[in-house]
């Protein structure tokens, strides 16, 4: 029996048994996940988790690529009898995503659904189970049966694509075209599962970036039910990093910019194109020596950006134990000089890259650090969570990119650009040199939110992730006023508490141990904070000063 299991349970261990007693322990695994109180939505309670007297020995460890290969292998045999145990409906598969182990040898592996062979949007789930064999609990992106009663359409593809274009030019968006034709669905994300279409319409927004908007149309009623954006992007400094250390190879008698080291990273030049599906030219040279520092020569941008993501690549292996975006030791790239001074950068998970303008005259590449943390952690959450880029989970989205691409700027240490609590503090978009976002008091640029009300979630994710920003400030540093690297911060909180800050180090373990086991798709703010609480008492104890310090702050910007 696993000491920190509510009951004498049997059940799947994908390592440690055949085949046959993998099927066989299916019915008493079932019966373990209720007596346990694992049921369906556990992670949408409101109080926390019940304590437990000790920490669980939880951080993830490093997964090398042919180990994280093996799990992903055994979870993905066993997918039958996991959805049997779940008591999941005959029409219903398992697709295994995503795999984390934990130190004391518990996994938390993520699944996605299907139903009659149609994908579900928000079906996601995590099974997670001790390294005995006894699965402890699961958590699902929704409460809901998967059921319908019929997935033959009332409405043709072309009636959902028509509500799909129109969707992208209420949004703005310019050069929209369908990208395939539109593909059933089962929508179970928003209430209800309802057969859908979702159609992915690409073009232009207004500032130039990319658009890949997704939308969900009622296969029955043609109504739209939703639509979310899938290239996502955000800002940071132009100011390069100084001299740095940058991956490279040979390549006959030149040098390529490849880092070997990180998964082949390459980072390649697209001469101002503004077509987002080419890749690129490879940068070369003859010496090895690259850039000047200044925006006059090609290169320039080409070593901020690769620098930055060789310094989020160890960022996330040193210190959150994870090898690469997706875990599996493969390096994403980088395009560098995209349009002509596009102010912004992006995240597209369809090439796997990250994308960087050259700013204001094209004399300001938006290639700093916190920029390319912030677009590699897009990737991070893609691989994971798939935090909706919509509501509240869209604003839990963007923070989470926020806080790792703050936690990649202190890790870094780089005088050029030492790690701080503001967003974008270098780029100046305001014109007078004010951050494009404060964490310790969000509401500073105008448009963030300091504090959780309802109906937030209808609001710009960009401007909902101050929640959970300032949330993260206060973990890690605490309310009231302090000076931290030489800057100046004040944080309220909603009702006057005074929170104490646990140091960043544990608050960043905290959110990243919440996102990769206990985020779902459909995540909000009052999951989130059920979600924190469980990484909290993972890997502290639910008697901890941690595990208060989380339930705190979260009171502190109003999430109960």
């Amino acid at each position: 029996m696993d000491s920190r299991s509510t009951s004498a349970i049997s059940g799947i261990s994908r390592l440690r048994r055949s085949r046959t007693a993998l099927a066989a322990g299916a019915a008493t695994l079932a019966a373990s996940l209720l007596a346990a109180g694992a049921t369906a939505g556990s992670a949408n309670a409101a109080a926390p988790p019940a304590p437990s007297a000790t920490a669980s020995g939880a951080s993830a460890v490093s997964l090398s690529p042919s180990a994280r290969a093996e799990l992903l292998r055994e979870a993905g045999a066993t997918t039958v009898s996991t959805a049997k145990s779940l008591r999941l409906g005959a029409e219903e598969k398992l697709v295994v995503k995503d795999v984390v182990k934990d130190a004391d040898g518990t996994t938390h592996t993520r699944y996605e659904r299907t139903y009659a062979g149609l994908p579900v949007l928000g079906g996601d789930l995590i099974v997670h189970e001790s390294a005995s064999g006894a699965s402890r609990s699961v958590d699902k992106a929704t409460d809901a049966d998967i059921e319908v009663t019929d997935t033959s359409a009332a409405i043709a593809p072309s009636g959902a694509e028509r509500s799909a274009l129109s969707a992208a030019h209420a949004a703005g968006d310019r050069k929209t075209g369908a990208e395939d034709a539109p593909r059933k669905v089962i929508w179970a994300a928003t209430g209800k599962p309802v057969l859908a279409y979702e159609t992915v319409v690409t073009g232009v927004r207004k500032d130039g970036t990319p658009s890949k908007l997704h939308v969900i149309t009622d296969a029955d009623s043609g109504r739209k039910l939703y639509e979310f954006q899938a290239v996502q992007n955000g800002t940071g400094t132009g100011q390069h990093n100084g001299k740095v250390t940058v991956g490279s190879v040979r390549s006959g008698s030149q040098w390529l910019l490849k880092d070997s080291a990180r998964g082949g990273h390459r980072t390649y030049n697209l001469k101002h194109s503004w077509d987002e599906t080419k890749k690129g030219s490879a940068f070369y040279d003859a010496d090895n020596v690259w850039g000047n520092g200044k925006p006059t020569i090609a290169q320039t941008a080409a070593v901020d950006a690769h620098y930055g993501a060789a310094m989020t690549w160890d960022y996330y292996k040193k210190v959150l134990g994870r090898n690469g975006i997706k875990g599996n030791g493969k390096a994403a790239y980088s395009r560098v000089h995209f349009g002509d001074a596009y102010e912004n950068a992006f995240w597209d998970d369809d090439c796997f890259c990250m994308t960087y303008g050259d700013g204001a005259g094209n004399k300001k590449p938006l290639t700093s650090l916190d920029v390319a943390g912030h677009e590699m952690s897009h990737g991070l959450t893609s691989a994971t969570a798939n935090l909706e880029y919509s509501g509240e989970s869209g604003g839990l989205n963007e923070a989470t990119s926020d806080i790792f691409g703050t936690a990649v700027e202190f890790y870094a240490k780089n005088a050029k650009d030492p790690g701080d609590y503001l967003i974008g503090e270098k780029i100046d978009i305001n014109g007078d040199g004010t951050p494009l976002r404060y964490m310790d008091k969000p509401s500073k640029d105008g448009l963030s939110y300091d504090y959780w009300k309802s109906g937030v979630g209808n609001d710009d994710p960009h401007f909902t992730s101050g929640i959970a920003n300032h949330f993260f400030y206060l973990l890690s540093e605490g309310s009231g006023r302090k000076v931290i690297g030489g800057v100046t911060y004040n944080s309220p909180t909603k009702d006057g508490r005074t929170v104490k800050g646990i140091g960043r180090a544990k608050a960043e373990k905290i959110w990243y141990k919440a996102l990769t086991s206990y985020m779902t798709s459909t995540t909000n703010y009052a999951k989130a904070r059920t979600a924190t609480l469980k990484a909290a008492k993972a890997l502290y104890g639910a008697s901890s000063a941690e595990y208060k310090a989380v339930d705190n702050a979260w009171g502190g910007v109003n999430v109960k």
